[in-house]
Parts: structure tokens; sequence; C-alpha cells
């Protein structure tokens, strides 16, 4: 076997059962994607290591929580979904061994690589935060951003004729974090079309200055507030919860003062990070306490080990993270690492694109395209595709899964 730019003597000691030209670490989105486009631009042996029986379409959870989809809507099995003449690895990567070029897996072999893509997700860091994780899974807490709690944040929404219901959303980088504001729209819209709105406190907690940071989102989503008559706390954060008592402690980081808010619903978003194996590894930059990999923001390439790449939710780019990022992104690393299994130049650049479609009502979307500084980057130039809008939604609903299933997944959009 011909050595990887950069191998050395190996740190591992599980067996090495097999070898891939290339390996990518993580069968969401950003990996089946990334594997359909090797596997058509003429790359015969890629590899895809994930353990899951079952791959979500997560966009699709927000409406679940919001009662506008139903769960089975969001799911496929990982077979069915691994684009055709990929290898699927149905394991665990534990390791990875820059100098050898092996991972390991958690069954106890390693596997070796020519290239190495990861892009394992975040995890979610429940734990983070006192009494999350038994709150979201007591009677009046729920969290869309796990698939089994999602139907249930929707039957205590839809349940809910009076008192107060709370949404969170943590600091730091997460998945789409507009998504943690869209089943509060869903369920107010639900709530006011019933006629009991104006019996229900809503209150949404949000740890930046303003709802999103886009000037021109900002202005839609602050009427929709308005509308719905949310009560809006910026620059704040959720540090504690109680589920005994049904408290939730918000802090604000801005006055350093904290707040008790007794709620009769929580839906929070949890904290989140790079897997744990990842951060024990040599990916990350030094110093990095979130464990995301170390790579060139515009080539995707790892800094220091050539034969690396990353994308995805786990890669250390400065974009928003979101399936619109993900998408260019795929077309980017598949474009350079093409070019450098040749030895030429990278000759694709990522543009940190982002895009984060607000589900404001039952039926209308303002949609948020930008770059990583948010500044608007619209597909259409000058069309206000971040005016609250029927056909938005369904593009959000209706269009976008079936584009995941049918095109996305097998590497051809």
């Amino acid at each position: 076997m011909e050595r990887a730019p950069g191998q050395g003597t190996r740190q591992d000691s599980s067996p090495v059962t097999g070898h891939h030209e290339v390996i990518i670490i993580g069968g969401g989105n950003a990996g089946l994607s990334l594997a359909g486009r090797l596997i058509r631009c003429g790359v015969s042996d890629v590899a895809v290591i994930e353990p899951r029986e079952h791959h979500l379409y997560q966009p699709l959870f927000s409406h679940i929580a919001g009662g506008r989809a139903k769960a089975h809507e969001a799911t496929r099995t990982q077979q069915s979904v691994t684009p055709k003449g990929v290898t699927w690895i149905r394991d665990t990567a534990t390791r990875v061994d820059t100098g050898a070029s092996t991972v390991a897996l958690q069954s106890g072999t390693s596997l070796a690589y020519d290239q190495l893509v990861v892009c394992p997700g975040l995890q979610y860091d429940w734990e983070s935060v006192p009494g999350l994780a038994e709150a979201v899974r007591s009677p009046h807490g729920a969290s869309h951003y796990e698939f089994d709690l999602a139907p249930k944040a929707w039957t205590l929404l839809s349940g809910l004729t009076a008192g107060t219901a709370v949404f969170t959303m943590p600091s730091g980088p997460i998945k789409c974090g507009g998504a943690a504001q869209k089943p509060m729209y869903l369920a107010c819209d639900y709530w006011k079309k019933q006629g009991v709105l104006d019996r229900i406190r809503v209150v949404m907690v949000q740890p930046y200055p303003t709802v999103f940071g886009m000037p021109e989102i900002d202005r839609e989503l602050d009427r929709k507030i308005a509308e719905y008559g949310i009560e809006l706390r910026t620059n704040s954060e959720l540090v504690s919860v109680s589920p005994a008592t049904r408290s939730a402690t918000i802090r604000n980081h801005a006055t350093n003062t904290s707040e008790e808010l007794a709620y009769d619903v929580l839906n929070a978003v949890p904290p989140q990070s790079a897997p744990d194996w990842l951060k024990a590894t040599n990916l990350p930059a030094a110093g990095d306490a979130g464990g995301f990999v170390e790579v060139d923001p515009q080539t995707l390439r790892h800094t220091r080990f050539p034969n690396v790449w990353a994308l995805g939710d786990a890669a250390g780019t400065t974009n928003s993270k979101s399936g619109g990022a993900l998408r260019k992104q795929t077309k980017v690393l598949a474009t350079n690492l093409l070019a450098a299994r040749k030895g030429n130049p990278l000759p694709a650049k990522y543009n940190g694109y982002s895009v984060c479609p607000f589900t404001v009502s039952r039926n209308t979307v303002v949609f948020a395209e930008f770059d990583d500084q948010y500044r608007p980057m619209p597909t259409i130039p000058r069309i206000p595709t971040w005016k609250e809008n029927r056909l938005s939604w369904v593009i959000d609903r209706d269009v976008f899964p079936q584009v995941y299933w049918n095109l996305i997944l097998k590497g051809r959009a």
C-alpha cells in the first residue's frame, strides 16, 4: 500500500483490516452527498463509516415539532440512501492516526486511507446545563433537535391553552441556529388560530444582541415577534432547569443578572460541540475547546495534514452551520480532493454561504441567505427572499425534502 502524505509510524495498536482510497467519517447529509459526488466523478473506492441504521432529514424536525409534518417523513433506512458504489461500514470511528493514515473503529479494528474526510456532525451537550437532560424528557419539556422528542414537542404545544411556553437557544456553534425559533412561530400561529394566544405567555431566550444578526431579517422577525406578543430575551441563555418545579434560570450576559421563569412547556435547544472522540485527536486547532477540525475555510483541507479534509458541522469553518452551506461545501471539497489526488493545486473555494428558512407562520417563511459575515448573499439577486412569503414555505416544506432524498444524497445537487 502506498503511503499517503505525512504517513509515519502507527500509534494505534488495533489491527488494520482494510484500506480505502477515500474514507468518510459520518453518513449524514455531508458524508453521503460527498460520497455520491465522488463516485459520480470517478472515484471507485469510497467508504462511509456510519453506525446508525436510519438516516434523518433534520430540517423537518422543526415542522414535526410545529405540527406541520409527520415523523415518518424525516427518516429513511441508511442502506436505502447510501449512494450506489459506496461501501457502508456500519461502525463508529473512535480515533484517527494521522501519522499512519488509519481510522480506529469501535469494533476493535482499523482501516487505512489515502484520503480522509471528517464529517461526523455535532454532539448534544445536554449535561452542560444542569437539569436540562431531565427537563426535556419530563412531562413538560421537549426538544425538536432530537428526533424522538419532536413529536412530543407538538403534543405539548398543541395541548397548551393557557400558561407559559419558553423556547431557548444556546450560544456557540449549533446546527442551523435559526431552527431554534421555528416551532415557536408555528405554535404561536396555531394558538392564534385557536383563539388562545392571548392567554399564553411566550418567551424566547436568544444569546445574541438581536433575534438573528442581519438587519433585514431582524426587521421581519421583530415584526412577527410583535404580532404574536412574544417576549424576547436577548443576550440571554438558559443556565439551569428544575424539572420538578418547572423553573428555568435565564442569565443575561449583558447585565450579569438572572431571572427565574416558571414554565408550562419548555422547548430547549442543547449546547453543541464536536464529538468527544474528535476532540481527543490532533485534528482540532490547539486550544479549540469545541473540537472542530482545523481546515482552511475556503479549500476545506486540513491546515496540517494534506490528506485530511472536513466539511459540515464538525469542520472549523466560519460559516453558520446548515444544509445549504453543506451543499456548497460538498462541491468545493469534491473538486479539491480530486485535484489533490492528481497532485494539482486546489481550484475551488467555499465562499461562506449559508441559508436559514424561518417558518414564521403555518404557511409562510422568511428566507435568509448570507455569508460568514452575515451579509446578504441571495441566490437570485434583487429578489427580496427575506420578505415573509408563501412561495418560500412551499420550497422549504415541500420541495427541499424531495430534492434532499432524490438529488442531494446522490451527489446530484
